[in-house]
């Protein structure tokens, strides 16, 4: 049994993605290099089979830049870091797994986000927990819990950038929101560091005074 073709406009996003792969493996940023990375990765999605992702059909240019623009960057600095800290601290550097929950559900999302984190020189994602959505991120020179909770917001900021490139509405809603209200999804450290209360906790509270 034929499986049912998937409309290329919702394919849109993996076979970019996997043109800016292709570059990034060959090392080579070059605009012949993309182009044969979208002539392979349009062979792929299009003649190979794989699993359903559920595409939301949008794409936007402008973050989509902005998101590359970021990533290049990212990897140009990263790779500066990585020598001087194998250089100035070598053996004695202190590395961290970093678990970070991310907004979207979305297959395709999770993905371009692990993906785009792993490429970056002194990280990699080792463990992936579909059911929450959570990356398990090794992350190089993490001395505290400040360095921890900066990675982590830097996640979501990369996985923020790819939702407003081709997520999906809701997604893309809480993004918003999130913009609006000037804080990132989930609880900060402090937040997190909090002991947690409740209404046995205050008789006043439970005899409604307060």
């Amino acid at each position: 049994m034929r499986r049912p073709k998937t409309p290329l406009r919702l394919e849109l996003p993996l076979i970019l993605f996997l043109g800016f792969f292709w570059m990034a493996v060959w090392q080579s940023f070059e605009l012949g290099t993309l182009i044969i990375g979208l002539v392979y990765a349009v062979i792929i999605v299009r003649l190979f089979y794989l699993p359903p992702l559920r595409g939301s059909g949008r794409i936007n240019l402008f973050w989509g830049l902005v998101f590359l623009v970021r990533f290049l960057g990212k990897m140009v600095y990263a790779s500066f870091q990585v020598s001087w800290i194998a250089v100035v601290k070598g053996p004695r550097v202190r590395n961290s797994i970093i678990s970070i929950q991310l907004r979207s559900h979305d297959d395709l999302i999770v993905t371009l986000t692990g993906h785009s984190l792993a490429l970056v020189p002194g990280s990699l994602v080792i463990d992936v927990d579909r059911t929450t959505a959570t990356l398990y991120l090794h992350a190089l020179n993490v001395t505290d819990d400040t360095d921890a909770e900066r990675i982590r917001r830097d996640a979501l900021r990369t996985e923020a950038l790819i939702i407003r490139t081709c997520g999906n509405r809701s997604d893309l809603a809480v993004v918003k929101a999130e913009r609006r209200l000037g804080r990132m999804a989930g609880f900060s450290k402090t937040e997190r560091d909090a002991p947690l209360t409740s209404l046995s906790d205050d008789p006043r509270r439970l005899a409604g005074e307060v």
